[in-house]
């Protein structure tokens, strides 16, 4: 698993599944999409507006890649 956080986007997204498949997005809620791949199986969560939802800090101790954009 896999957990990364876009701070100019505010878009946090976690991987499940590393291996590369085509995925389709499906929108769950206002600020949620899912990837779903192969078998119908969830790939990965999309959390848009994240700072909103989620404090990054209760995560821990998950490690987690944050990406900031200049």
């Amino acid at each position: 698993m896999k957990i990364s956080y876009d701070d100019k986007k505010d878009l946090l997204y976690i991987r499940f599944d590393e291996k590369k498949q085509d995925v389709v997005n499906k929108r769950v809620a206002e600020d949620i999409v899912l990837d779903i791949g192969t078998k119908d199986k969830i790939v990965g969560i999309e959390i848009l507006e994240a700072s909103k939802h989620i404090d990054l800090m209760s995560l821990l101790p998950i490690e987690y890649d944050l990406q900031k954009n200049r």
